[in-house]
């Protein structure tokens, strides 16, 4: 090898230790460091001496939960502008893709809030008393709603974190440029292509950021759970286990759901759906990311299940991209459970308000990393409830997240059997 080859092959220097540690068993390690520490000052009988050193144990909480509030409207704009920039859905199968995707993420949303209301588990503890001042509850107003739903200005919803207003906005320069691209292709033009990667630089960019706040997460959760254990004990965790319980119930049903669409929607036998889908399924636990699944997933339906090529790839490639049943059930979940925590129980035009963002702000959710977290920030703004609580609701989080990923799976796999319909390929197909 000469001089210039040494010079001119990029180095790839090694990653340091720590990025080397799953994000999942850094929030583990941290929890256990946590508990240790809550207990040693204190565990709910904290001296006075350390008040102001466990006060500061929740700073790198607050950091976290501002750069999410901070990112979360350009994000989610970059996000859905990217997915109808370059995701290809043909006319017919579009229009049936997308009732089947908005029918989906409904039933997901309405099943999250049923078992919420009906287990309450916001009432089962005493949660501690989140970080900062705490908001009042929006009353719902149904025509101010609609009022409110187009800003004075284009930047207005990213300076105020409007998720209504942001939603108009990215959905009407969504579905614009998108007619713009395809009016340019059928004519041979190429113009709308310096957009295209503006908006995935953009977006790229942002991404990268949010893994800049992704990593400090470790270190909000050992904060705030110090702060908690030692100043309130383990009282408050009875909340959140109860919460756990009932998003993982809530999961379950949505896969019950999905089962009962397969079995009378599509030729695909329920049974041979959950053994075709398994390697999917526990891809999407352990990557915790329906993205990364994708390979894992087309490959499933097509060769394991046994669905045509196109019906694959519309639901495993493409309403993968819109598809994020599991996120937006536990979205609505949390907003629930926090107001339950708070005594200010949403009343039904609230609740209704919750749906609609958590329908909305699940659009191009698919590629943005912990998007639970982020687009979380935009539904309790909507209902005027705390973005404090997040913090400790990160907690859980690293594990709920897992079990929703596969629900996202499963819903893309749902989807993928029923534009199937009822009868299997043919030989010729096959």
């Amino acid at each position: 090898m000469n001089e210039t080859d040494s010079i001119d092959k990029p180095q790839t220097k090694p990653r340091p230790w720590w990025q080397r540690i799953p994000l999942t068993l850094q929030i583990v390690i941290a929890l256990i460091l946590a508990v240790a520490l809550g207990v040693a000052l204190g565990a709910g009988n904290p001296s006075e001496a350390n008040k102001t050193f466990i006060e500061t144990l929740a700073i790198p909480a607050e950091l976290v939960l501002k750069a999410l509030r901070a990112l979360a409207t350009p994000l989610i704009l970059m996000a859905v502008l990217h997915t109808f920039m370059t995701t290809h859905i043909p006319g017919r199968a579009g229009r049936r893709l997308a009732v089947l995707l908005f029918t989906n993420t409904t039933v997901a949303i309405v099943i999250g809030l049923l078992v919420a209301n009906v287990m309450r588990p916001g009432t089962w503890g005493n949660l501690a008393s989140p970080i900062g001042e705490q908001t009042a509850p929006k009353s719902f107003d149904p025509w101010g709603l609609l009022k409110d739903a187009v800003p004075k200005a284009v930047l207005e919803p990213l300076v105020n974190n409007n998720v209504i207003q942001l939603i108009v906005i990215a959905l009407c320069f969504g579905i614009v440029l998108r007619a713009i691209k395809s009016e340019q292709v059928a004519q041979g033009q190429t113009t709308y292509q310096p957009i295209e990667q503006v908006i995935g630089v953009l977006f790229e960019a942002i991404i990268r950021i949010l893994h800049w706040v992704i990593a400090l997460v470790p270190l909000a959760v050992f904060g705030i759970v110090a702060k908690v254990v030692a100043e309130k004990g383990f009282e408050p965790f009875k909340s959140l286990g109860a919460f756990v319980v009932a998003v993982v119930v809530a999961l379950a049903l949505q896969a019950c759901y999905y089962l009962t669409r397969v079995k009378f929607g599509s030729w695909v036998k329920p049974q041979n759906f959950l053994r075709g889908g398994t390697d999917a399924f526990l891809t999407a636990f352990s990557t915790d990311s329906s993205v990364a699944t994708m390979p894992v997933t087309f490959e499933a339906l097509q060769h394991k299940i046994g669905v045509r090529e196109t019906s694959a790839s519309l639901g495993a490639l493409v309403g993968a991209n819109f598809n994020n049943d599991g996120t937006a059930l536990y979205e609505a979940m949390s907003a629930l459970f926090i107001s339950q925590v708070l005594g200010q129980n949403l009343n039904l035009g609230q609740q209704f308000v919750v749906i609609l963002t958590s329908i909305f702000a699940s659009v191009g959710a698919a590629g943005i990393p912990e998007a639970g977290l982020v687009t979380m920030t935009l539904v309790f703004t909507s209902v005027g409830l705390p973005t404090q609580y997040i913090a400790l609701l990160i907690t859980v989080d690293w594990f709920l997240d897992r079990c929703r990923t596969v629900i996202n799976v499963m819903g893309d796999m749902t989807v993928s059997a029923l534009l199937d319909g009822k009868k299997p390929r043919s030989v010729d197909e096959a």
